[in-house]
């Protein structure tokens, strides 16, 4: 099930990607390239911080195959993404904590310590973000004041909290993927932020 969420998870990012592109008149190039960033970029910087090889992409090459093709799709019915922003926005809250899974057992898997843990899963969830907004020359969605990071935070500590407790994994996943769904659409919904830090006061 994790499995298949992941693949709906890369096509939604892919193709939100995408639009990111082409706003900055991108070709098809470039549009395939924001879209692999977005949607692998998260587990490949983790995988490089941890060096846990191979790649995904690279053990599963089929998944730039899928995400350029979603990415090329969305291009050509772009006009038609645009009515369905509602639902990219639930697609994406979807695959930050899916990510944010994946990332925590990773790091499981190589007996890494708690917080390692919890930071793994919030690098594959957020990560892939951030390069997509640093190539488009976008302040990255992480840094604002919006409640991004903090879902994935939340998730990862469910996932082991659950664990923890003495759950199975299996409910640990499903819990996790529940509070940190919630709390991201939550936050959309009733537009909750994070403080933010203002600051004008000139040096001199």
């Amino acid at each position: 099930m994790l499995h298949i969420l992941y693949i709906i998870a890369i096509i939604a990012e892919a193709m939100t990607a995408a639009l990111s592109a082409g706003r900055r008149n991108m070709d098809w190039v470039g549009v395939c390239i924001i879209a692999w960033v977005t949607a692998l970029g998260g587990g490949t910087v983790r995988n490089i911080l941890f060096n846990h090889y191979p790649m995904s992409w690279v053990e599963h090459p089929e998944y730039l195959l899928i995400t350029a093709g979603a990415a090329i799709l969305a291009a050509i019915i772009a006009s038609l993404m645009t009515k369905l922003k509602k639902l990219f926005l639930y697609l994406d809250a979807l695959g930050l904590v899916v990510f944010t899974i994946i990332g925590c057992q990773i790091a499981q898997q190589i007996n890494l310590p708690p917080i390692i843990v919890m930071f793994s899963g919030m690098i594959t969830g957020c990560a892939g973000g951030v390069l997509r907004d640093v190539l488009c020359n976008d302040i990255p969605l992480l840094f604002h004041k919006e409640i991004y990071a903090s879902a994935s935070i939340v998730t990862g500590a469910a996932y082991l909290g659950i664990e923890y407790m003495g759950g199975s994994s299996e409910l640990a996943i499903v819990l996790a993927c529940v509070i940190g769904l919630a709390l991201r659409l939550l936050s959309i919904r009733y537009k909750w932020q994070m403080p933010k830090f203002v600051y004008n006061e000139e040096w001199h």
